[in-house]
């Protein structure tokens, strides 16, 4: 491990839990890498551009069936003015009114406005002035608070975006492109109210621009949840930070994957950093630590041969276009033996991670098992999902699983689907499913 942090900011570490150890020609090499930052927490100390500065925009769905129930609506006022309190002085904001179009409603004319305690003000009571009516279209509400962002000399650029319906007013391609071209611009956390929007756009939007999804199945909790993200969101100081993977020539990458605070496949979103180099956003950061999976295959060599099978750097750009800051550094070996015992052993870390992504996807499978009609497909997925939870230790999946199926043996994987099942307890199982716990190191 290396660490590589300027000293008036958070302090970055990279570390490494892997077996390094093959058998002779053996391939697939695992390790897990947790990135670990610490000793932020000012508004002024930050390895980014612009210090600790913020700009954030709430984008709030107005739709017409946020008025029914019409406490969404109100809900959502709600949130937002709490959001708005927990603003710092000197952070940047807007609120966004979504519907088929997208609209600002505080402070207009196509800027940010600086929070003080008068624009605070300012911005609740333009919220008193929002109703519901109109469809649903998130691209275009994503695409001008991009905008609104782009302006901003701020660290850290980010969205909170809460909706209650399907994106039914433009098409998924519209969406997707929308996301592609807000990614990097800024990162965002999504919310679902109530129990009629589509689980995968709101996890959609929130992978794809590294935030947050959840379900907040009654609008009375929207203003404590509102709090709680602007909270994060006011603790980042490090922006647009990327895990750097190197790899000697010969070596394959099969996947780059977070797997905690939650499972989200990183391999797709490569972008190349010179010869056999790529970078991996990870966001965003504030005192916290993440575990990342990295999975390489290298050539097969012999016996009592050693090779660096990778090096993982964490990097930020510079705003001038120079080269990037190396904020931390870790490696990944590989070394061939003839001893069984040694080279046949899981790491603690890889094994527990490994289950994780497979109790994610084992969830998936099982709700879409259930929704097409297939039972027996849907009780052996879930099944399996209960004894992976119950076997890593995740009682907070475990404890949502029982709401879906009735537990026989947790430790064999026997369940019954049940025959009724609430709508927002299928909702909040899928939502949360990429959830996992941190295995003890």
């Amino acid at each position: 491990m290396a660490n590589f942090s300027k000293p008036t900011g958070p302090q970055f570490s990279v570390d490494v839990y892997q077996n390094e150890f093959l058998p002779e020609g053996g391939r697939d090499v695992n390790a897990i890498v947790t990135v670990t930052a610490t000793g932020g927490g000012t508004a002024a100390a930050s390895v980014s551009p612009g210090g600790g500065s913020a700009a954030v925009v709430l984008m709030l769905d107005c739709s017409g069936s946020m008025d029914y129930p019409a406490t969404k609506m109100r809900g959502a006022r709600e949130a937002a003015a709490a959001a708005i309190d927990t603003l710092r002085d000197g952070t940047s904001f807007a609120v966004v009114a979504g519907t088929h179009v997208a609209r600002e409603v505080y402070p207009r004319g196509r800027r940010l406005a600086v929070a003080d305690s008068r624009t605070r003000a300012e911005a609740k009571e333009a919220l008193r002035g929002l109703s519901a009516g109109g469809g649903t279209a998130i691209g275009t509400w994503l695409r001008l608070a991009a905008g609104l962002l782009d302006s901003a000399d701020a660290a850290i650029k980010h969205g909170i975006l809460l909706t209650d319906g399907r994106n039914e007013h433009e098409s998924p391609e519209d969406l997707r492109d929308a996301l592609e071209a807000c990614a990097g611009r800024l990162t965002c956390d999504a919310r679902g109210v109530g129990t009629d929007w589509e689980v995968k756009e709101v996890t959609g939007v929130a992978s794809a621009l590294l935030g947050t999804a959840d379900i907040v199945a009654d609008p009375a909790g929207l203003a404590a949840d509102f709090t709680a993200l602007m909270e994060r969101a006011m603790a980042k100081e490090v922006a647009d930070v990327a895990l750097r993977l190197w790899t000697p020539v010969g070596v394959e990458i099969g996947f780059v994957k977070q797997v905690a605070p939650a499972v989200d496949d990183l391999s797709g979103r490569r972008t190349e950093a010179g010869p056999r180099a790529g970078d991996y956003p990870t966001g965003s950061w504030g005192d916290e630590s993440r575990d990342y999976h990295v999975s390489v295959r290298v050539p097969e060599a012999a016996v009592g041969r050693e090779m660096l099978a990778a090096r993982v750097s964490l990097i930020v750009p510079d705003p001038a276009g120079g080269a990037p800051t190396t904020l931390s550094q870790g490696l990944v070996r590989a070394v061939w033996t003839d001893d069984m015992a040694m080279s046949t052993s899981i790491n603690p870390q890889v094994a527990h991670y490994t289950g994780q992504a497979e109790l994610a996807d084992a969830i998936q499978e099982g709700l879409d098992a259930r929704k097409s009609g297939d039972r027996d497909g849907a009780t052996a997925k879930l099944g399996r999902a209960v004894q992976l939870a119950t076997a890593f230790g995740n009682a907070d999946t475990a404890k949502l699983l029982s709401k879906v199926v009735d537990v026989v043996d947790a430790a064999t994987g026997t369940v019954r689907l049940k025959a009724k099942v609430a709508e927002a307890d299928e909702m909040t199982l899928e939502t949360r499913s990429t959830k996992t716990v941190r295995v003890k190191k």
